[in-house]
């Protein structure tokens, strides 16, 4: 079984590493992809489009292909498993949930902004991204090698269309910073627009407690939920 490993803002494919070489371990033919829009050395990436970082997924995948997004990520995950259904066996998503229709990751930038850059760890937290479980040399790592987010994704509307086919996907939803029974009840209230689609999918949902990067504060864990769940 494929399996395509998505990383969040900020991040390129090497966020993965050492999750991927885990699933390797374990047999997995796995493939970690960098976003269009989050390689540094393209001078046109802050143009990019959802559609376009979607496309991208969608020609990444192999059929069928376990897809695993974490964190942002998310919503062109979310929208290429619209685009080709037929691509994807699985979904995963990594502290995060696949958006309703019309989403905005971050509603606002300020006036003139064509970039989101990572931010202040104090700043990060707040926003809810919890650090718990990385060590310093795991945010040095990240400081440094991560690449400002395009306000062309960061501020884009998810536009899905009225297609069924991706709600048959089976899907889980790992759940990090949010307990999974937090989750559920966040889903079943409708106080969260973040997990209303949750609503409509066949959605299975799993706890591994850490922060909201489990790919560095808790690598082999991660690994091995994703191989069993890719495994079934």
């Amino acid at each position: 079984m494929a399996i395509l490993l998505v990383p969040g803002f900020w991040l390129g494919a090497w966020a993965w590493d050492d999750v991927a070489e885990e699933l390797r371990r374990r047999g997995d033919d796995v493939r970690a992809l960098t976003l269009p829009g989050l390689d540094p050395a393209d001078p046109r990436r802050l143009e990019v489009t959802l559609r376009q970082q979607a496309e991208a997924i969608v020609e990444a995948a192999s059929e069928p292909t376990v897809l695993v997004s974490h964190s942002g990520a998310a919503a062109p995950a979310y929208l290429a498993t619209d685009l080709a259904p037929h691509r994807f066996s699985h979904a995963i998503y990594v502290d995060a949930a696949p958006l309703p229709n019309g989403f905005v990751l971050i509603p606002q930038l300020p006036a003139a902004s064509r970039e989101l850059p990572l931010a202040d760890w104090p700043e990060l937290e707040a926003a809810g991204n919890s650090l718990l479980g990385l060590d310093e040399a795991a945010l040095r790592r990240f400081r440094e090698r991560a690449v400002s987010e395009p306000a062309s994704i960061a501020t884009a509307p998810l536009e899905l269309s009225d297609s069924p086919a991706r709600l048959d996907i089976p899907t889980t939803i790992i759940c990090n910073s949010f307990s999974a029974a937090l989750v559920r009840q966040l889903r079943d209230e409708g106080s969260e627009p973040l997990f209303a689609e949750l609503t409509r999918l066949r959605a299975d949902y799993v706890d591994l407690p850490t922060g909201h990067w489990p790919m560095w504060s808790r690598p082999v864990e991660l690994a091995e939920l994703i191989h069993t769940i890719a495994a079934h």
